[in-house]
């Protein structure tokens, strides 16, 4: 893999992804779980914001304290499954903006249809970070990152909690600018386009739908 490529192996991480790819985990288990990764995911996206200072009073002096430059940052949730990752991501920086793309996979052609597309303004200004659980063929997540570009972002990251090998030179063939985060490189896909040994359907397991 490239230098744009950071598996987040904190044991924290991968003991609880662990616990997720049980398939005797429960719905409500399952969603606590990938809230509580995306947290700690989202320390090691953010390691290099960039800081200024700021002139503050403690209870018994005046600082300068440091403070993060720039524009607020804009999560982009790739629905469904992205908001599990994002509601985590929001409890560590609630100030953040937040877009949504709609995106589903054709079960034929598995090749992503767009449904919905909404972000914030003045986006191209911000640290853009799109968040989606799995990074199986790579289709869905390189088509939001297509979108995102061409509404003006220029600095994105993509979060992922598992990618498979082909999903990852997919998505590096079209974005080799854009770094991946994420908790697992697992072994690769099966006839279905499923990561093998992932976890199922990230959504369903979500949601209790399957």
């Amino acid at each position: 893999m490239t230098e744009n490529f950071t598996i987040v192996d904190h044991p924290l991480v991968q003991h609880k992804l662990t616990l997720m790819r049980r398939k005797d985990t429960p719905t409500a288990v399952f969603r606590q779980l990938l809230r509580e990764i995306s947290t700690l995911l989202a320390y090691e996206v953010m390691r290099d914001l960039s800081l200024t200072e700021r002139e503050i009073e403690t209870p018994l002096a005046t600082m300068k304290a440091p403070v993060l430059a720039g524009k607020k940052l804009c999560l982009v949730s790739i629905l469904r499954a992205g908001n599990g990752l994002l509601e985590g991501m929001l409890d560590l920086v609630p100030s953040a903006r937040v877009g949504h793309i709609g995106l589903y996979r054709d079960p034929e052609t598995l090749r992503p249809v767009e449904y919905y597309f909404k972000v914030p303004h003045g986006i191209e200004g911000r640290m853009v970070i799109a968040v989606d659980p799995m990074l199986a063929t790579g289709n869905s997540s390189a088509a939001a990152i297509d979108r995102l570009k061409k509404a003006g972002a220029n600095q994105i990251r993509l979060v992922c909690l598992l990618a498979a090998p082909e999903g990852v030179a997919n998505f590096q063939e079209v974005h080799p600018d854009v770094p991946i985060f994420t908790a697992s490189l697992d072994s690769h896909l099966n006839e279905r386009g499923y990561i093998v040994p992932g976890l199922g359907d990230a959504g369903d397991r979500m949601y209790g739908t399957k």
